[in-house]
């Protein structure tokens, strides 16, 4: 019964936002406040699990840990937001526009260009937010209703958060079971490799109005096998570290050599002008390609951390030079410089991205605040339990864990963090593969990033498109529950 009570404040949340397209920050706000009034009554935090610090220290310690990661989530957006700011001043999306119509001018094909390949990019070097802010300007620039930008941007990632971040979310799993990254790989690489063509063919149905014709839902399959055969390669060779980086890198190769061989470029294309125009990306990539993948300066980096603690619960940690906003704004600032602007051009996009940024930060604090309660009050756990209660027919449900630790959390590693023993446990209990399950989690935690608040927001702001969040979930939440009922039914086929 209790799981029952547990799920009631995410369904008023999703409720709002879907229903009655209230913004972010409203819903969130009465999400929290439904959860706070079910921790101090059904789940009894008084004189249950936090007894010893009681019902203030729980509110108070959960609202710390949401501000300060909000402020960690802050530090993607403003930067994010000041290459936009920078670029759309400087003329500089116009000339991409123009470099990326030279390969296709047909919408559904630039989007995978950007939201797929790009972001899926992004993921694999960055993750974390990063794919999400920067794709989804970049698609507004090529003509992307705002609202439809932030959804293909979502969804065009999802399918390489498992190996983001040059694997985090398969290392985090390894440290807490008994089994190797290259394992889990395989493993949650076989069901994103089985069903990815799912994201990449809701791009094509999304990117456009009306109906796609064959020769575009073809494109979109053609884009899914480039990116999806090295990515599969690479999880069942390789590890967890390259799959989606190495697979965007080598399926974009590939799709665009495609592109320029099936059709030649109209016009003659002034690439060193796009290169000049890409330049903030351009450092970006580099820059999270080295810092990434040379173990000696990632450990130099990752060891400066400010961390806190109280009451024994609570905590946060953020490492400032490895984290992804500091090389956004190492690429604002240097990308900048190299496209020849001043101090000056620098100093006002900064300004106007400071002046978006304060729309969003309500919302970010109260739908993290929300996570943070429901997770110190065991909610999150009640609902877990709940679900492992379906016996047989667990595998079909076992992803959903995963997305559900995302829609909380706001993280796919975190979610692994969070259910990835759960999930382990239940394979013991039941007696099923326990890889599977562990992949199961994995799975589902990538693609709860497409519906999960915190992502929809930060997305959102980079576009100015505070208070619509509703109507970009609207356009996700399909996406999810096909992709997670795919992976499920996959799962339940693997552990039979």
């Amino acid at each position: 019964m209790k799981a029952v009570y547990a799920a009631l404040p995410l369904a008023l949340v999703l409720v709002l936002m879907i229903g009655r397209r209230w913004p972010a920050a409203k819903a969130g706000l009465a999400g929290l406040g439904l959860a706070a009034v079910l921790a101090l009554t059904v789940f009894g935090i008084v004189d249950g699990s936090h007894s010893d610090i009681g019902a203030g220290g729980l509110l108070a310690g959960s609202a710390l840990e949401a501000l300060f990661t909000a402020v960690t989530i802050l530090w993607i957006i403003f930067p994010a937001l000041a290459i936009y700011e920078l670029q759309v001043r400087s003329g500089a999306f116009d000339v991409i526009r123009a470099g990326l119509a030279g390969l296709s001018q047909d919408p559904r094909i630039q989007a995978l260009l950007v939201a797929w390949f790009f972001g899926l990019f992004m993921e694999g070097a960055a993750g974390f937010g990063t794919p999400v802010a920067l794709a989804a300007p970049l698609l507004v620039s090529l003509g992307f209703s705002p609202v439809k930008a932030v959804a293909l941007a979502l969804i065009g990632h999802a399918a390489g958060v498992s190996f983001g971040a040059v694997g985090t979310p398969v290392l985090a799993q390894a440290s807490l079971v008994a089994l190797s990254a290259s394992d889990i790989a395989q493993a949650t690489g076989l069901l994103h490799g089985a069903h990815g063509v799912i994201l990449a063919l809701f791009l094509v149905r999304l990117s456009g109005d009306g109906s796609p014709t064959a020769r575009q839902w073809g494109c979109g399959v053609v884009a899914a096998t480039c990116f999806l055969a090295p990515f599969a390669v690479f999880a069942a060779m390789v590890g967890p570290e390259l799959p989606t980086l190495g697979g965007a890198l080598i399926g974009g190769a590939c799709f665009v050599l495609i592109l320029r061989w099936r059709a030649k470029p109209s016009g003659k294309q002034d690439w060193r002008a796009v290169a000049k125009a890409g330049m903030p990306y351009g450092i970006v990539l580099a820059l999270i390609l080295v810092t990434r993948l040379l173990p000696g300066l990632r450990e130099q980096l990752r060891s400066v951390e400010i961390s806190w603690s109280i009451l024994g619960a609570f905590r946060g940690s953020m490492q400032p030079l490895y984290h992804a906003g500091t090389i956004l704004l190492l690429g604002f600032v240097l990308g900048g410089l190299a496209q020849g602007r001043g101090l000056a051009d620098l100093l006002k996009a900064s300004r106007a991205a400071l002046r978006r940024l304060a729309l969003v930060t309500l919302a970010l604090v109260a739908m993290l605040a929300l996570s943070r309660l429901m997770l110190h009050a065991r909610m999150i756990h009640e609902l877990a339990e709940g679900a492992r209660e379906a016996g047989a027919a667990w595998p079909l449900l076992a992803p959903g864990i995963g997305v559900l630790g995302t829609f909380v959390t706001g993280s796919a590693t975190a979610s692994n963090i969070l259910f990835t023993e759960f999930q382990a446990a239940t394979a013991s209990a039941l007696a099923l593969p326990l890889a599977t399950m562990v992949a199961a989690q994995g799975f589902g935690a990538a693609v709860g990033n497409i519906i999960c608040p915190h992502n929809i927001i930060a997305g959102a702001a980079t576009v100015g498109l505070g208070g619509q969040e509703g109507a970009i979930l609207s356009r996700t939440i399909l996406a999810c529950a096909a992709y997670t009922l795919a992976g499920g039914l996959l799962v339940l086929v693997l552990s039979s």
